[in-house]
């Protein structure tokens, strides 16, 4: 029986199963919506669970709004960031081993080919060819030895703007109905609008991991519809118990 190959599942074979540049940057922002319609929404849940005034819930949600769209933005620059200073340095001090050690560090690369099943004459001559680039020797020992790949390193700057922008738009999801309207109605509404919200990401979470699109929307529907549910009951017993 033939294996179905990529081009049959509708995926170009050159890119299909590979980390991009792209890809880099459409993770933290399909992340973020994910974070902010989820926190958000258990967030209004809990308030609104406590019975208070229209008011409170929407102080509330906007409150957690601007907190968590800030905080996703500062988390995925210095992740991002800090992963740049550390290539950067790794640059620098792969350089200087390549210049000082360089025997050392061919065969450090000649056994990681080995290790992986490669007979040594072939891992050898590879080195060989490499080493005669030293540039792509040092990206290809950085990757090999610590694991880190500029390919994968997406922009700070646009890691954070993206997902301040995507939790930002999450996060207004469970609140718009409350700025509309109030009481049961706006409740319905924003749990509706949530549930189907979190369906639609689920299913894009999915295809950014490649599972099936149905599996990411139904764990998503369950694990934002937990989280809202625990802290509308959290909510209502504190409701009750201070009235």
């Amino acid at each position: 029986m033939r294996r179905p190959t990529l081009a049959s599942r509708g995926l170009p074979a050159s890119s299909a199963p590979h980390e991009t540049r792209a890809t880099s940057v459409l993770r933290p922002i399909v992340f973020g919506a994910n974070d902010g319609l989820v926190s958000n929404l258990a967030l209004v849940m809990g308030v609104a669970g406590a019975n208070p005034a229209p008011g409170v819930i929407v102080l509330a949600g906007v409150a957690g709004l601007l907190a968590g769209a800030f905080s996703m933005a500062v988390g995925e620059y210095i992740s991002v960031q800090s992963q740049r200073e550390l290539l950067a340095f790794q640059l620098a001090f792969q350089k200087q081993q390549l210049r000082e050690a360089p025997e050392q560090e061919r065969a450090i690369l000649v056994q990681s080919y080995v290790d992986r099943g490669i007979p040594a004459a072939d891992a050898g001559r590879f080195a060989d060819v490499l080493f005669a680039q030293p540039d792509q020797a040092v990206e290809l020992l950085i990757f090999e030895e610590v694991g880190l790949d500029a390919r994968s390193i997406g922009s700070p700057q646009a890691a954070a703007g993206g997902s301040f922008l995507a939790f930002t738009l999450g996060a207004f999801i469970p609140l718009l109905p409350y700025l509309l309207s109030a009481g049961a109605p706006a409740f319905a509404a924003s749990l509706l609008v949530s549930l189907a919200a979190l369906g639609v990401l689920g299913t894009g979470i999915a295809l950014l991991t490649r599972r099936h699109l149905w599996y990411g929307a139904a764990r998503q529907l369950l694990l934002g519809g937990v989280a809202a549910g625990v802290t509308f009951a959290v909510g209502t017993l504190i409701g009750v118990s201070a009235a």
